[in-house]
């Protein structure tokens, strides 16, 4: 899997751990390069419950967070963009895909990640990168698959999980058990120590949150006729 890229396309600091983490640190493993884009600096988070920064540091202090949280989970070191958080939808959006565009062609990347259309939560700027990404799919013609983040709608029910925009299981294409990479994807999520008190989940009692964690679905929105998707083959020992 020497040869094999994923990028992983996202909006924030943290949304390339709390959902898909797992999965990224054991492709990683597994020998295939994984590399993180990131538009914006997530200033408009949380500085902590107590605050560990004020405002004004939120933004250095969340590309740091998102650096030790790559690093914890074994992948590639981010590239970082510098667009406002919460206002994605605002950019222009042709600048997005060609520096999307420009990030396929460095890596080589031959299978992409990122926000379907309903940005799983719901968040403009979720739905936002998660669209720039589905079109530099279709212009990327070496790129074989586009996955999209996603929690089915069993899970949300047994968890009542009204925020997330759940899918049908029956969408679900890859469904990947990432308790061997458990303590990395722990290790990731406590690096972006200044969203923790925004995720109730981190509160809930250990069981609720491997039960939520500990398996990370994926929808594969799209995929280029006779290319080459790894994605499968690369997560085979943790498929469910």
């Amino acid at each position: 899997m020497a040869d094999r890229c994923l990028l992983a396309v996202f909006a924030h600091p943290d949304d390339e751990t709390f959902r898909p983490g797992g999965m990224l640190a054991l492709l990683a493993r597994g020998g295939v390069r994984v590399q993180v884009l990131t538009a914006t600096r997530g200033e408009a988070g949380s500085c902590g419950a107590p605050p560990l920064c004020t405002p004004a540091e939120l933004p250095a202090r969340r590309a740091r967070e998102l650096e030790y949280a790559c690093a914890a989970l074994g992948i590639q070191p981010p590239h970082l963009l510098d667009y406002r958080d919460g206002h994605l939808a605002e950019a222009d959006a042709e600048v997005l895909v060609a520096q999307i565009l420009a990030a396929i062609r460095a890596t080589e990347a031959q299978a992409l990640l990122a926000f379907g259309p309903d940005g799983l939560s719901g968040h403009p700027d979720h739905i936002a990168i998660g669209r720039c990404a589905a079109v530099a799919f279709h212009r990327a013609e070496g790129v074989a698959a586009l996955y999209t983040v996603a929690v089915p709608a069993s899970l949300a029910q047994a968890l009542d999980l009204r925020q997330l925009q759940a899918v049908p299981d029956a969408d679900i294409a890859l469904a990947v058990d990432v308790s061997a990479a458990w303590e990395a994807k722990l290790a990731a999520m406590h690096c972006h120590a200044t969203q923790l008190s925004a995720s109730p989940l981190l509160q809930a009692p250990v069981e609720r949150q491997r039960y939520f964690f500990g398996t990370e679905h994926f929808v594969r929105a799209a995929a280029r006729e006779g290319g080459d998707d790894f994605m499968p083959a690369a997560l085979g020992g943790y498929l469910l």
